[in-house]
């Protein structure tokens, strides 16, 4: 799982490196087409929407010419006002032309007129039942396109109505075409279309980009034509960003893994030898009193390259490689070494507890490592506390004889992580534990409606009828001390006591937590 950074950095820095520019052509990719098909998503719902608005629209302008059908038949001076308010009540409409004998003989607008519908507008045939066209202005309104549709009356010799309607009034078209996400868009009748985007009629002819939606109203012949860009320039660089974010990750993911995870076991001990290892020191205090009596002792590894290294990764990999004995060693060399500075901090029967793995546990040079620790601490002033977690495997035919030498030796063994392993009340029942220490995992369910706190309730009650001292991990509030020193617990520890210290900040070390009790 570690290897010498010396060795394969070349290796482990290309590999990295490759992985980083994999992810981030995969991720950019992936972010792109995410990013392409929201945008069809919304170019489709935008075309559905405007044909939607635009059909609705002429229905509604259907039903009006409808009404007005019969007007045809009368004089102008008879109809004109009724004409001219439909007009007015009647959205985006210029005017409304009464047509009979291929002859206009009324407008909303200018009341009476006799104007013969091929010189008023050549574009639109009337012996169809429905045509339309593009016009760049109407007489009123010169500069100003509008749409130009006819409704023939089958009832009436070559007459029907006629009408103009003001195409820049649409307030959804304007709205549409004035979107970032899009160019513009086309109203196409016939051979001619108008462009939203510059507001001038071009011939279909010489409309050369190619739209990214278009439809086709069911009721009238127009046609809508979406135009916009494939992909934006946001979407690219977001895109580009994402991809690079991800591919730095990866890289830096990649590197952590292949120095953590493929580095050969001779990186522990090179560890050693170079004193990479140090350890560090958390308080544990007594529940009632809130007095220090003791320390729990963890150990640390600040790799050059890797930087400070999880706890759970080292230790495991030196227990898979066979390298937990000499690891332990090393670590009671270094509480060793701490001890007469320690001495000074530390009441006398202060307790230093310390995690021993199986895998030393069952050891042949186990007894002889404790007897070696406890020879070389100063005489009479520690009581050595063995944590040995829960959830490891020990071989309990080895363990009985092992626990009982270790109290006889003057030592006391804590089982650690009370309740996360498989085998916690097979423990309690085959071996004589001094302490039990709760995992953080229930304390931190303290005052959440959980199905943890009766959990912790059991296991305390459990501890209490085995003469088990019991001390609680990971106590960060003041809220989870009150409630275990409430419900007997004996000992606490966690971040709201303090963080794990180096020995220069331990020994300078002052307790806030008192003023929290307080």
């Amino acid at each position: 799982m570690f290897t010498r950074y010396f060795s394969n950095s070349r290796k482990i820095l290309t590999g990295s490196i490759l992985a980083g520019i994999f992810i981030a052509l995969l991720c950019g990719l992936l972010q792109f087409f995410l990013s392409y098909h929201k945008r069809a998503e919304t170019l489709d719902t935008r075309i559905v929407d405007l044909r939607i608005y635009m059909e609705s629209y002429f229905d509604e302008l259907k039903s009006t010419i409808d009404s007005l059908q019969p007007l045809t038949l009368t004089n102008c001076e008879d109809v004109s006002g009724e004409l001219t308010s439909s007009a007015a009540f009647s959205v985006n409409v210029r005017a409304f032309l009464l047509v009979r004998d291929k002859t206009a003989f009324c407008s909303s607008a200018t009341g009476g007129m006799f104007a013969p519908m091929q010189e008023l507008m050549p574009q639109l045939h009337i012996d169809k039942s429905i045509d339309m066209a593009l016009l760049s202005g109407t007489p009123m309104l010169p500069n100003k396109p509008a749409i130009a549709i006819w409704y023939r009356n089958p009832l009436v010799k070559d007459g029907g109505v006629f009408a103009s309607i003001n195409i820049t009034l649409m307030p959804y078209i304007r709205h549409t075409s004035r979107q970032d996400e899009f160019k513009g868009m086309a109203l196409i009748i016939g051979d001619t279309a108008l462009l939203t985007s510059s507001g001038q009629l071009v011939s279909v002819s010489d409309l050369h980009e190619t739209p990214v939606r278009a439809a086709t109203l069911k009721s009238v012949p127009l046609t809508l034509k979406l135009y916009a860009d494939r992909w934006t320039t946001d979407e690219i660089l977001f895109a580009l960003f994402f991809g690079l974010i991800c591919g730095i990750a990866a890289g830096t993911l990649s590197f952590y893994i292949l120095t953590i995870r493929l580095h050969p076991g001779k990186e522990i001990l090179t560890a050693i030898k170079r004193g990479q290892f140090y350890v560090v020191y958390q308080p544990v205090v007594d529940a009632k009193e809130l007095k220090m009596t003791g320390v729990e002792v963890l150990m640390r590894w600040r790799h050059p390259g890797a930087g400070e290294i999880p706890p759970d990764a080292f230790i495991n990999f030196a227990e898979a490689q066979k390298l937990i004995v000499p690891l332990t060693l090393h670590l009671f060399e270094l509480i060793i070494r701490d001890a007469p500075l320690l001495q000074t901090v530390l009441p006398a029967g202060a307790k230093l507890g310390i995690n021993i793995a199986p895998g030393h546990l069952h050891a042949d040079s186990f007894k002889e490592d404790m007897r070696k620790l406890a020879a070389s601490l100063p005489p009479d002033h520690f009581q050595l506390v063995l944590e040995i977690t829960e959830r490891d495997m020990i071989n309990q035919y080895e363990a009985v004889p092992l626990f009982e030498w270790l109290h006889h030796e003057g030592f006391e063994v804590a089982i650690d992580d009370f309740g996360t392993g498989h085998s916690a009340l097979i423990y309690l029942e085959r071996f004589t534990m001094d302490y039990l220490k709760i995992d953080r995992g229930f304390v931190n369910a303290i005052g959440t409606e959980t199905v943890t706190s009766p959990v912790l309730d059991a296991v305390l009650t459990l501890a209490r009828r085995l003469n088990m001292a019991t001390v609680a991990e990971g106590v960060e509030t003041p809220e989870q001390a009150a409630w275990l020193r409430e419900h007997g617990v004996n000992f606490l520890q966690g971040y709201w006591i303090s963080r794990p210290m180096p020995l220069a900040h331990f020994v300078k070390w002052q307790p806030d937590f008192l003023k929290d009790s307080e």
